[in-house]
């Protein structure tokens, strides 16, 4: 039996997993396709050695920083990663990675490289947030679930779009049931414990040295790679005239109406799986959820 452990970002997923997998003398396996990059520790929360309470962990910090991987590409990596393991108890907040991982995305139509070139022009010259109500015209659904400094997804919403005159989100997913041989749960705090949560989040991570990751990333020449990661907040960390309790602040903002879709996403397109709040209920409670007893 796999596991897994689903809910948006800062809602004590990993903490549970940890917990599962030393119950089940199992891994925990990464299945957020940031935490997979090298060099962003601190940024994406990978756990650290102290909270992975030594529990095998699985694809954290294992691809380079320059990697762009889509959901169909993330997803069979990580299923390699499953395949090596007895127990495996994965973790993601990603409702449309997950579908990759789980291999239920529909088959995509080509897209000419001209077309793609063509939107990521359009990007760089008005930017994500631009795009993103462009995208939120014509697919508010694919939108609802993109942060609107997601510019290299956003911009692949758009060119899959233009191609085929059809909605990405009618072709991306559905509603679709938990595999067989998966056990699944959502963590669900509750939605002020949420914010308080990824407020106490983004302080220690900015306590841990978050601003001093990004600035030794971009001495050592990724800035580039750095950009494409705008809805993480390094763009924040590192911006001219943003004062730290500023980037601070909105970093928090920005996180909690990302875990704001994240919670509806699982909702939505997850009804049948069950939830557990982290601060309402026991590990027992998650463990019997999870039927592992």
């Amino acid at each position: 039996m796999r596991i897994a452990i689903l809910g948006p970002t800062a809602s004590g997923k990993s903490t549970l997993a940890v917990a599962v997998a030393r119950r089940l003398e199992g891994a925990v396996v990464n299945g957020d396709p940031f935490q997979a990059l090298d060099g962003l520790a601190i940024g994406t929360g990978q756990p650290f050695a102290a909270e992975q309470g030594g529990v095998p962990h699985v694809g954290y910090g294992v691809l380079p920083l320059s990697s762009r991987t889509n959901p169909a590409e993330f997803g069979a990596l990580v299923r390699g990663w499953l395949a090596d393991l007895e127990a495996p108890v994965l973790v993601t907040g990603s409702g449309l990675y997950l579908r990759g991982i789980w291999n239920q995305l529909t088959a995509l139509p080509e897209v000419p490289e001209a077309l793609v070139a063509k939107v990521r022009r359009l990007g760089q010259d008005l930017g994500a947030p631009r795009l993103h109500r462009y995208l939120r015209a014509v697919d508010p659904d694919r939108a609802a679930g993109l942060h609107p400094n997601d510019g290299a997804r956003i911009q692949r919403a758009l060119a899959l779009h233009l191609a085929t005159g059809l909605r990405p989100s009618a072709l991306l997913t559905g509603v679709a049931p938990v595999p067989a041989g998966w056990q699944a749960l959502v963590v669900r705090p509750t939605r002020e414990r949420q914010r308080e949560r990824i407020a106490a989040r983004v302080a220690a991570q900015l306590a841990q040295g978050w601003r001093e990751e990004a600035r030794r990333l971009r001495e050592a020449g990724h800035g580039p790679d750095l950009a494409a990661l705008r809805p993480l907040g390094y763009d924040l960390l590192l911006e001219a005239g943003v004062s730290p309790a500023q980037a601070r602040d909105r970093i928090v903002q920005a996180t909690q109406a990302y875990a704001k879709r994240q919670a509806t996403w699982f909702r939505n397109q997850l009804p049948e799986v069950p939830g557990w709040d982290p601060d309402g209920e026991t590990l027992n409670a998650a463990f019997a959820k999870l039927e592992i007893g």
